[in-house]
C-alpha cells in the first residue's frame, strides 16, 4: 500500500511480508482490544493504538519493506504519481524477491488509488517478476488484512517524511523494530524522469 505524493511532500510504499492466517488474526486482535470499528487505516488511529499494532505485527510474524521517495525542494517539474507509484512497488518487489525465490508467495495489491484497468497492467508486470508459482491481484483494501496492516506502516513512514506534528512519537515507536529488521526501509533508486501529463 501506498502512502502521500510527492507534491505532499513524500511518496512512500509499504509491502508487508504475513501468513494470511496471521494477518487476520492480527486485525481481529487489534480489534478487539482497540473497539475499531471499519476498515484499519493509519490515518484513523492514535499514537497509543500505533504502538499496540507494531507490537502486534512483530508478535504476529509479520515483516515489512518500506520504499520513500522524497520530493525536491524548489522542484518545478516532478515525476506522474503513477510513475512514482510503479517504481516504488517495483522495487519493493525485486529488493523482496531474492529472499523468497523458492516460495510460492501471493502478492496483493491495493486497489484504491488508480483505475482498474491501469492496476491490472501494474498486476501483470509484478506477477511476471514473481518465481512460477507465485501470483499477484489487485483487491479492495477492505476485503485484505495484509492491504490494511501495510497502510498504517506506510502511513507510519509518511508521517515522518513529511515531519507531521506526530513525527517525533512515531520514530520513537518504530525504532526498535528498525533495529531489529522487522521493518526495512530503502530510498527509491530509480526515480522516473518527469514527464507530460495526456491532454484532457
Amino acid at each position: 500500500d501506498e502512502s502521500g505524493s510527492l507534491p505532499a511532500g513524500a511518496m512512500i510504499m509499504a509491502g508487508v511480508e504475513i501468513e494470511a492466517e496471521a494477518a487476520d488474526q492480527l486485525l481481529h486482535r487489534f480489534r478487539a482490544v482497540t473497539t475499531l470499528r471499519g476498515e484499519l487505516k493509519g490515518s484513523r488511529i492514535d499514537l497509543v493504538d500505533r504502538a499496540f499494532f507494531f507490537e502486534l505485527l512483530d508478535r504476529f510474524g509479520g515483516r515489512a519493506y518500506v520504499c520513500t521517495l522524497f520530493d525536491e525542494p524548489g522542484r518545478t517539474e516532478r515525476p506522474l504519481d503513477f510513475d512514482v507509484y510503479v517504481a516504488l512497488l517495483d522495487q519493493i518487489v525485486t529488493d523482496w524477491l531474492p529472499e523468497r525465490e523458492e516460495e510460492c508467495a501471493s502478492f496483493v495489491i491495493d486497489a484504491g488509488r488508480y483505475d482498474a484497468m491501469v492496476l491490472e497492467t501494474v498486476r501483470r508486470d509484478v506477477a511476471a517478476l514473481l518465481p512460477r508459482c507465485g501470483s499477484a491481484s489487485v483487491t479492495d483494501s477492505r476485503r485484505s488484512p495484509g492491504v490494511q496492516i501495510a497502510d498504517v506502516v506506510a502511513n507510519s513512514f509518511y508521517n515522518i517524511a513529511v515531519k507531521s506534528g506526530r513525527a517525533g512519537r512515531i520514530a520513537t515507536i518504530i525504532e526498535p523494530f528498525l533495529k531489529s529488521g522487522l521493518l526495512s526501509q530503502s530510498q527509491l533508486r530509480n526515480v522516473p524522469a518527469p514527464r507530460q501529463k495526456h491532454p484532457a
